[in-house]
């Protein structure tokens, strides 16, 4: 059995309310009493893509379980690799491959320089293309990135979701291995299915995004703030399926 912590949009600026809210969730995932396969971050690691933001996320993250991240619509490439990877500055997709016994956890950037939006580059896909075609039978593969490649009836999100998704279904169509999907960005635990296959989407860390059937908020009227931190928990089970199960934590 494989269990990845899941986590999303944490926002980390220069104040304290978002630090005290991951950390609330780092913390109770190294009090867990057994070791995680991975702990997954969707993107939107800083609020404003600053150096010390990304520094401040270094430490803020850092933990006993292998800790993924892939950029979001609020990071930006260059210092996402300087200084929260440690790696040469560069302006190109920031992909990733995690390979552990049993599973492949393949994080893909969906983020656009200087735009809300996401969208898969061409040379994403073909990274993408590589890495399911290169990974043995019976070894399931889950794809992450930030942006949800579907609507998720919320107005705001869908505003800014994944586009040109058809190119993903797509390849997900040549490729059985492909488990399921994971993503961030809506501030909202969700599940729904794309190119058949699980589509789940982490709650937001920093906040929780009011649904148009619920009441406008007094102060933000598109958040809930006083929501507690959340993260999913994924389980893979030896015949392939994956179970999500939803934890919020005091922060």
């Amino acid at each position: 059995m494989i269990v990845i912590a899941h986590l999303s949009d944490v926002h980390l600026d220069d104040g304290e309310r978002s630090l005290r809210r991951t950390r609330a969730v780092m913390e109770y995932l190294d009090g867990l009493p057994h070791d995680l396969d991975a702990v997954l971050v969707t993107g939107d690691i800083a609020d404003h893509a600053l150096p010390a933001e990304y520094r401040r996320a270094r430490a803020a993250l850092a933990s006993r379980h292998p800790v993924l991240v892939c950029p979001g619509n609020h990071d930006r490439r260059a210092a996402f690799r300087e200084h929260l990877l440690g790696e040469p500055a560069s302006e190109g997709p920031v992909n990733r491959v995690h390979r552990a016994d049993g599973l492949v956890i393949a994080l893909c950037d969906s983020s656009v320089p200087g735009r809300d939006e996401g969208l898969l580059a061409d040379e994403t896909l073909e990274w993408l293309d590589g890495v399911l075609a290169g990974t043995p039978a019976g070894v399931p593969v889950l794809v992450g990135f930030h942006h949800p490649p579907v609507p998720l009836h919320v107005p705001y999100v869908d505003g800014i979701r994944q586009f040109g998704e058809e190119r993903l279904a797509a390849l997900a169509d040549r490729h059985p291995r492909l488990t399921a999907f994971l993503c961030g960005h809506a501030h909202t635990a969700a599940a729904t299915t794309f190119a058949g296959r699980p589509l789940l989407v982490a709650p937001g860390v920093v906040s929780s995004v009011r649904l148009p059937w619920e009441p406008p908020g007094p102060s933000h009227p598109e958040v809930h703030l006083d929501h507690p931190p959340a993260l999913a928990f994924h389980v893979l089970d030896g015949t392939g399926r994956i179970t999500t199960h939803i934890r919020h934590v005091p922060g």
